[in-house]
């Protein structure tokens, strides 16, 4: 037998193994459980692979974890999996529909052969659970299983997975992968484990009218008692979700037939004219409080200044005037700015925010003093006052943006009766199809890579890199504080991805295939392939999509 040299590389450390030729990658992983961690995929000479697949040529191998955000992924589609087949096994007449992040899992819905939702008991998810704990017990393998698309859809078409059926339509490839657990078979987007050992942290509890999968947390692999998320979160997801299933369009087959069809225009419409009655809504709500101040956050490319300027013109419809003033403005100079761990400036800590100047001028300003404003100066690092002032008359209301804007310690020296909050996201409320959901941060990640091309100069790799410490703050600074909102937004746009799409490829494609970005911009690349794409100018100038992919009419 050929033998081959495997160099495993662990940061700066490496060491050299000889091999039999076809050694798969999961030979090689001795896991310790205590470490919190676990080794779920591995890059062979900067390839990403699964455990599962043979190593035929001597090659440098690095193994990824779940604290990698590509390795937490491969964990939480494994265990979705898990469920899926489980569910199969103790109700095979009915279906699962897995719909979004909520807290620390995804909310799931179960239907039976007619289509109609069906309420779990606590019986029927504590012998799925059981079903679960057995198959992880008998470490069964997952195997990845290549077939004909014909043969996928007919598979699917059978078991009445619809949306899965419609999403091939639209793949040009004539093969597509499934992966198969105890004789189950199901599409994935996304590699998997090699087998259900390891998949021991899970939990479903009831939650509505559905349940939710519990996934432990990524860095520890702890199991958290609950799901941890806000009711008012669960509510604006359920309303998209629901609205998706009213129009027929929760899956990205169904948008796309739509598309064929040439009906987008109208689903452009009638997406737009509901988001502009929810700002007038919230709009109205401000005015019959009397609020002076609005404090406006979210999490990255959410499109909070879009959302300000279109609240701004609902606030003048009913007869206020608003400043819009932005949190960034009362940044700290830049040599008292506090540093992270790597002793980098950190923008998104609370500290780097001149907290004592932006509570006393928000409080003179509500008191009916004049007060200087000022102007951060992000190339010198300092605040610059040049004149400008504001004096807030009877009808004036203070707009507010920035990311710790719903943190209570933002607005220590602020009476609470002055302030209305909102927290803006974008919730989107289309999935792939039946098990595979569309995360709210690929969304956010491919407006944020468009818009920094197209205003900042920064290419796709650059924004990819500096993605995970975005996300860590947002973590720690504003996802903690959304359940102090009276009003949550949601601006994600059920037909913006096909819109983004033509404007987001070419930027990911010209990404390095020797740089660290490359794995994350072809797995982008593939999750555009899904859809049809769209021309932009259907898009409306005062669409919150304008913010990123530009054209809009308000001043950006």
């Amino acid at each position: 037998m050929k033998e081959i040299t495997i160099t495993i590389r662990d940061g700066e450390d490496k060491r050299e193994l000889r091999l039999e030729s076809g050694t798969p990658l999961s030979r090689l992983v001795n896991q310790d459980p205590s470490q919190g961690q676990m080794i779920v995929a591995a890059k062979v000479n900067g390839r990403l692979m699964e455990l599962g697949q043979k190593l035929y040529k001597s090659a440098e191998v690095e193994f990824l974890t779940t604290a990698s955000a590509i390795g937490y992924e491969i964990y939480k589609r494994s265990l979705i999996l898990l469920m899926v087949r489980a569910y199969h096994e103790v109700f095979p007449e009915k279906r699962v529909r897995v719909l979004y992040s909520l807290g620390q899992g995804f909310f799931c819905t179960v239907y039976d052969a007619e289509g109609h939702l069906v309420e779990p008991e606590r019986a029927d998810l504590k012998a799925v659970l059981g079903v679960m704990r057995r198959l992880v017990n008998e470490k069964l393998p997952i195997e990845k299983k290549v077939l004909k698309t014909a043969e996928a859809v007919k598979i699917f078409r059978e078991r009445g997975m619809d949306q899965k059926a419609e999403i091939f339509r639209y793949r040009r490839a004539s093969r597509v992968n499934l992966y198969c657990l105890d004789g189950y078979e199901d599409y994935f987007y996304g590699y998997m484990l090699p087998s259900t050992e390891g998949l021991s942290r899970f939990n479903l509890i009831p939650f509505d009218d559905g349940f939710i999968l519990v996934v432990p947390r990524r860095n520890t692999l702890e199991l958290s008692r609950g799901h941890g998320a806000p009711e008012s979160l669960y509510m604006a997801l359920r309303e998209a979700e629901d609205w998706g299933d009213l129009i027929g369009l929760s899956g990205v087959g169904q948008l796309n037939t739509e598309i064929c069809k040439g009906h987008l225009n109208d689903l452009i419409l009638i997406q737009e004219a509901i988001m502009e009655k929810k700002i007038a809504d919230i709009a109205e709500e401000i005015h019959a409080r009397n609020r002076k101040l609005v404090l406006i956050a979210g999490p990255s490319s959410s499109g909070k200044t879009t959302f300000s300027n279109r609240l701004s013109v609902q606030l003048r419809a009913h007869g206020l005037n608003p400043h819009p003033i932005a949190m960034d403005n009362f940044f700290k100079e830049r040599v008292d700015t506090p540093r992270d761990e790597n002793g980098k400036y950190d923008f998104e800590s609370i500290d780097a925010v001149d907290l004592k100047l932006f509570n006393e001028t928000m409080e003179r300003l509500l008191e009916g003093e004049e007060m200087p404003m000022p102007r951060f100066d992000f190339t010198l690092g300092e605040k610059k006052f040049d004149g400008r002032t504001l004096k807030l008359k009877p009808d004036d209301v203070l707009v507010v943006e920035g990311i710790h804007a719903l943190n209570p310690a933002s607005t220590y020296a602020l009476p609470a009766n002055s302030s209305y909050k909102i927290y803006i996201s974008a919730l989107s409320q289309l999935n792939l199809d039946e098990h595979n959901r569309i995360s709210t941060s690929d969304t956010r990640l491919l407006r944020r890579i468009v818009r920094d091309a197209r205003t900042r100069g920064n290419d796709a790799a650059r924004t990819i890199a500096m993605w995970e410490s975005v996300r860590r703050g947002e973590e720690k600074n504003i996802f903690p504080f959304q359940g102090e909102a009276d009003a949550l937004f949601n601006s994600a746009l059920i037909y913006e991805l096909p819109a983004i799409k033509i404007w987001a490829e070419p930027l990911l494609f010209m990404v390095p295939s020797d740089s660290e970005e490359f794995y994350e911009a072809k797995r982008l690349l593939k999750f555009l392939e899904y859809f049809l794409g769209i021309d932009s100018s259907m898009v409306p100038t005062n669409s919150l999509l304008r913010e990123f992919i530009g054209g809009g009419c308000f001043e950006i």
